[in-house]
């Protein structure tokens, strides 16, 4: 089991007798389904339905004085509390930032608790495994107490990436995404079922239309890896922009239809003059270039 401090990582605490509902208002998923060891995967949207902030959210136990706890970007936790604090009117809701004081660790490679922090399962997908909110300074503890080999963020970055999960603000951009696009829809980021949020007629007209062009996505590559930021080429054409690397393997931001296209005409795909391959993750449920029409 391997686990690392999420230097990039901050936490943001929405309490108050109105944060649940104020909360379900406002963001992608059905906030009234988060229970203590039962978190989301949601975001605060831009009227037009493109991501501001994306986070996880999960709920302290009432004997630890309850409330809404979200692992956030720290560079974005400033913005968010703002945002939330614009929204908030008149309810009942109290919205702070807590980075200065609380971390978040990553758990993989098996499972495991601690007292040392807030423990919850990462929503997104089983594999990457579980979180832990607590005060950095106890990372060394908390991970003897896991009986976990702790390593450093770089490690879990390359498990991230080679799941193929995006991490906005290097496999997407903050502010000019749509929630499908940073494959929020597959990692179980939006729910289509709750009531009305900030951006939900836009996400969900993307949805009902099947309207997505483009999607981030693994890609693969076999020896030097190509540098993150640089455009995607099918011949002379840019389908896209790289994002992460590690390993053989990253994150790319790319037209599904222009993919289809090289591969129809046999294309290779390039960065930097470098061959890379797109690949469908496990995970995807979304119609895969020469495939036939996935059920989503």
């Amino acid at each position: 089991m391997q686990t690392a401090l999420l230097p990039d990582r901050g936490v943001v605490k929405v309490v108050g007798d109105a944060a649940r509902t104020f909360l379900n208002g406002l963001l992608t998923n059905d906030i009234d389904k988060v229970a203590p060891g039962n978190p989301r995967f949601a975001a605060l949207l831009t009227p037009q339905g493109k991501i501001i902030v994306d986070f996880i959210v999960t709920e302290a136990p009432a004997e630890d004085g309850g409330g809404f706890f979200l692992d956030v970007p720290k560079a974005l936790a400033p913005e968010l509390v703002t945002k939330l604090n614009f929204y908030k009117l008149r309810a009942k809701v109290i919205a702070e930032d807590l980075s200065a004081v609380l971390g978040v660790m990553a758990v993989w490679d098996g499972q495991g608790d601690t007292e040392y922090g807030l423990c919850y399962p990462d929503p997104r997908l089983p594999a990457l495994g579980t979180r832990i909110m607590l005060p950095p300074h106890l990372a060394a503890e908390a991970a003897a107490d896991l009986g976990a080999t702790l390593v450093d963020a770089e490690a879990y970055d390359a498990h991230r990436i080679a799941l193929g999960i995006p991490r906005g603000g290097h496999d997407f951009i903050y502010g000019d995404t749509f929630p499908h696009e940073a494959d929020m829809d597959q990692l179980h980021g939006v729910d289509f079922h709750k009531g009305c949020y900030v951006g939900q007629e836009v996400v969900s007209r993307v949805e009902h239309r099947a309207t997505a062009r483009s999607r981030v996505v693994p890609v693969a590559y076999d020896e030097f890896s190509p540098v993150p930021g640089l455009p995607v080429m099918a011949g002379e054409k840019q389908i896209g922009q790289l994002g992460s690397m590690a390993k053989g393997r990253g994150l790319a931001l790319l037209r599904l239809d222009r993919i289809e296209d090289a591969l129809k005409s046999g294309t290779p795909l390039t960065a930097g003059g470098i061959a890379i391959r797109a690949l469908k993750p496990e995970w995807g449920t979304f119609t895969w270039p020469g495939e036939a029409k996935a059920t989503e």
